[in-house]
């Protein structure tokens, strides 16, 4: 079993930064194409990013392009995701999710097996 364990949330500002980590022991994380979602009270969870398995490739929600990237660390079998301009509508639980192993990227939430507990991401002054 695939675990993830979601880092580095917390209260910002507007206009702040925040990077997120994703975490995993005992499995290669570059092997699994890694999204990230968020949902906040009273919406649907929403892809975020995605970053397909054994590339730098990413893909973003338009929202979020351009202030959202999406980086792997082999080396530490970790995938980040760093939040620059954070605007309050941003303000939500953010969770990365794997799919099965060497499987595309997708935007569906079904599509994805492994799940992180989730961390909370608030940007307010």
């Amino acid at each position: 079993q695939l675990h993830l364990v979601e880092s580095g949330g917390g209260l910002v500002q507007p206009g702040g930064s925040l990077r997120l980590s994703c975490a995993s022991s005992g499995f290669t994380l570059d092997d699994y194409a890694i999204g990230w979602f968020r949902q906040a009270p009273g919406r649907e969870r929403e892809g975020v990013s995605c970053t397909k398995s054994g590339a730098d490739s990413t893909t973003y929600l338009d929202s979020v392009k351009g202030r959202f990237i999406t980086s792997r660390d082999n080396a530490n079998n970790t995938v980040y995701l760093e939040m620059n301009n954070l605007k309050p509508e941003d303000t939500a639980i953010y969770i990365c999710a794997a799919r099965l192993k060497y499987f595309y990227c997708s935007d569906v939430v079904s599509h994805y097996v492994y799940w992180g507990q989730g961390i909370q991401v608030t940007v307010s002054s």
